[in-house]
């Protein structure tokens, strides 16, 4: 594979550091050359990396004659052209009028807050934004930045992330702590704690805040000082903000610092206070030296530095909260040093410069295929999303991650009832489910449709949802396309639809089924079962939030922390028992009162859940708490984990719960319940048509009595369906590649 790197050549900071890191172990696993515009410290460092490079120097930026020689290179066998930069993408935009090779750009930072001063922003960031537009493909160095673009009208399919990595094989060289603390103009006090930040002197940096935040921590800990390396513009408005907040003794202005690594050496912590970012290179050269740090919640931060578990993390600008995490370090060596540990574990594991490399072939190779495939679509995907419900949105979050494990690269579409928030959300392109015409042009660019999870051949809701997916599976096969109905539960379904439902599925190239009683429904129908599978729900492979994030909801919600949960979801349903709240209050307040539990009501489907929870609640009384704000999935499934047991309505819930070895007990309105628990051997179930108390307070009990032997017996279950939940992954790979063949 031949590559072609555009870059300007006067690059400096986190930029010129991802280049030079990638290029280092590219050029091992690809044929790749360089062009830059310009002369200047990136050109000439370049020249020592051992990669073919070429000077192709502008007049000014607006100078196109480069394009004639990029042009004779790009026929010479380039296979694809990768741009780093606003004058590189400029440049492309001309290029791409003259060669049929595919392009693609890394954003390295925000594009909208690259240039500064009225006419740099309005004409550069401008031809920037134009050139972007004439892209088909983008690199975006944090997860934060591709959802960027995703809202920024930038196809999810076309937007692929990376993150940045280095050496960390390289000698460090740095002075002691002694001899720099001599070189800033202070004396090195080894019982004093020093706090530093490293970046330019730009607003976007956060300097005031990281400021602001000194006099609160020193009023705590006394004996701490802070450290600033960098320089720029803002500097003498820095000095003055700290005379005006009185700390001008307690921080160190250092300029601009060459050997940095001298710098984090002398710090004790390190922090970084920027209002925006990408995946900041300081950071990784932090975590080499094992320092804990503290950070500004922004861009792809949080993918490095993981708030509880490898740093800590403050919202932006929040000064106040930024001292109480240093404050939290100063104090706690011992937790100090435990995060400064698991950064530097993560770094090495997963941000190298090799795994740099490596991400960017497998890039290179899905660019490939998608610029030369005549279809735009691996998969679309039908299924009941986008109505806010937790269960289906987790079924749409555990497939399209199953099949990126199965199929690198793997080009989805969803069929969504609100489609421009799963394309944001779940960062896959998306149609409106309802609009036939966007329906019917998509499946024409797709190879298969993925009838997808959920219990979708059914018709206790009402027969319009059967008829609206048996639809849609027919037009599939009309339309040339492979047909999976993918880990579905199949029924009840009344006598006057069975023969439609058996017709549309009898045409699927492959059925999974996520438990036995979809199975005998399926048989009860004669379709031929030779390509019939019994597998398990998608959604048992989810791994739940942080728990730090749990937490921060759980005190949102003034639920009392450390205390033992019994999680409660229950949805309206018309067929329930007129006396269903008080019969099931009456219960969960015994367990509330036997057991010490206190009931935390989740509900799993914004607002319908939400008013007949907090009825509930109020029906059991004191000490009752409902989680009323919206969470994502993975916040769900963390809160479900965090319960003794779990009584619930919704199947979503029950099936978190058996993913994290919980302990369930269901309210039956739908057989899907009382399958699922079968199928898991929690045979713990009660009808809502008419609450048996007596026996649901057996449950309880039961489930109190016996809960390291139920604990056990669940993890065993759920390694078998973990396993089962993936086969349904790979047979959609499968199943792509006959079609391919």
């Amino acid at each position: 594979m031949k590559v072609l790197h555009l870059i300007s050549g006067g690059d400096t900071g986190g930029a010129k550091t991802h280049v030079f890191a990638l290029l280092s172990k590219l050029k091992d696993m690809a044929d790749v050359k360089i062009v830059c515009f310009m002369k200047g410290v990136f050109w000439d460092e370049l020249q020592d990396i051992g990669v073919e490079c070429e000077l192709l120097e502008q007049r000014s930026r607006f100078d196109m004659s480069v394009v004639d020689r990029l042009t004779e290179i790009c026929n010479e066998g380039i296979d694809i052209v990768h741009c780093h930069g606003a004058r590189a993408n400029f440049i492309a935009a001309s290029l791409r009028r003259r060669v049929n090779i595919p392009m693609i750009t890394t954003i390295h930072s925000d594009y909208l807050l690259d240039f500064d001063g009225f006419y740099r922003k309005l004409v550069y960031t401008t031809l920037n934004v134009f050139a972007l537009k004439k892209f088909r493909y983008y690199i975006a160095v944090s997860s934060s930045f591709k959802d960027m673009l995703i809202s920024r009208g930038f196809r999810p399919n076309s937007v692929y992330t990376v993150y940045n990595g280095m050496d960390y094989s390289t000698e460090m060289n740095y002075v002691s702590k002694e001899e720099f603390a001599k070189r800033i103009g202070i004396e090195y006090d080894e019982n004093c704690t020093y706090v530093g930040l490293i970046g330019r002197h730009d607003y976007v940096k956060g300097h005031d805040v990281f400021i602001k935040a000194i006099k609160p921590t020193v009023e705590k800990c006394p004996n701490v000082r802070f450290v600033i390396a960098g320089d720029g513009e803002n500097r003498h408005a820095l000095e003055e903000l700290a005379e005006s907040e009185g700390i001008a003794d307690k921080l160190v202005f250092a300029g601009f610092v060459k050997d940095i690594y001298s710098f984090i050496n002398f710090i004790d912590i390190n922090t970084l206070t920027s209002r925006s970012e990408s995946f900041p290179y300081v950071l990784m050269e932090g975590a080499r030296m094992s320092k804990p740090t503290v950070c500004s919640r922004v861009g792809g931060i949080p993918d490095f530095v993981k708030d509880g578990e490898t740093g800590l993390l403050f919202e932006s600008e929040d000064s106040a909260q930024l001292s109480e995490k240093l404050v939290e370090l100063i104090r706690d060596k011992e937790l100090a040093a435990k995060y400064g540990s698991a950064l530097k574990a993560l770094a090495v594991e997963k941000f190298s410069d090799t795994a740099l490399a490596k991400k960017h072939m497998e890039i290179y190779s899905a660019v490939l295929r998608d610029f030369n495939d005549k279809k735009r679509y691996d998969v679309v995907m039908s299924g009941y999303y986008g109505f806010k419900n937790s269960g289906d949105d987790a079924l749409l979050f555990a497939i399209t991650e199953s099949l990126e494990k199965y199929i690198p690269g793997v080009r989805i579409c969803v069929l969504s009832a609100r489609a421009k928030q799963t394309r944001k959300t779940y960062r896959v392109d998306c149609e409106g489910r309802f609009n036939i015409f966007s329906v019917r042009r998509t499946m024409k660019r797709s190879k298969m449709l993925i009838s997808g999870g959920g219990s979708l051949i059914q018709d206790a809701t009402s027969s319009k949802s059967l008829l609206y997916y048996t639809y849609i599976m027919r037009l599939a096969k009309k339309k040339g396309l492979k047909l999976y109905v993918y880990a579905n539960g199949i029924g009840p379904i009344k006598p006057k639809n069975v023969r439609r439902a058996a017709k549309a599925l009898s045409g699927a190239d492959m059925i999974t089924l996520r438990d036995p009683a979809s199975l005998e429904e399926v048989r009860s129908m004669g379709i031929d079962l030779g390509h019939v599978k019994l597998t398990a729900d998608p959604a048992i492979i989810l791994e739940p939030s942080s728990n730090v994030t749990l937490r921060n909801i759980l005190e949102r919600e003034n639920v009392p922390l450390g205390r033992k949960y019994l999680g409660i979801s229950v949805r309206d349903w018309d067929g329930s028992d007129e006396h269903f709240c008080e019969k099931a209050a009456k219960v969960i307040g015994g367990a509330q009162k036997k057991y010490g539990l206190v009931p935390l009501f989740i509900p799993m489907k914004l607002p319908s859940d939400l008013a007949i929870s907090e009825m509930l609640a109020k029906e059991v009384g004191e000490g009752a708490c409902v989680i009323r704000s919206a969470c994502s999935v993975r916040e769900v499934i963390g809160l479900v984990g965090l319960c003794e047991a779990v009584i619930g309505m919704r199947l979503h819930t029950l099936i978190y719960a058996a993913g994290r070895c919980v302990s369930v007990i269901g309210l039956t309105y739908d057989v899907k319940i009382s399958g699922f628990l079968d199928y898991i051997g929690q045979k713990r179930y009660v009808d809502v048509k008419d609450i048996d108390e007596e026996k649901l307070m057996e449950y309880v009990d039961e489930i109190m009595s016996k809960r390291e032997e139920t604990a056990r017996e669940l993890s065993e279950k759920r390694e078998e369906l973990y396993d089962s939940a993936l086969e349904n992954a790979r047979i959609a790979a499968e199943l792509l590649s006959e079609g391919e063949q």
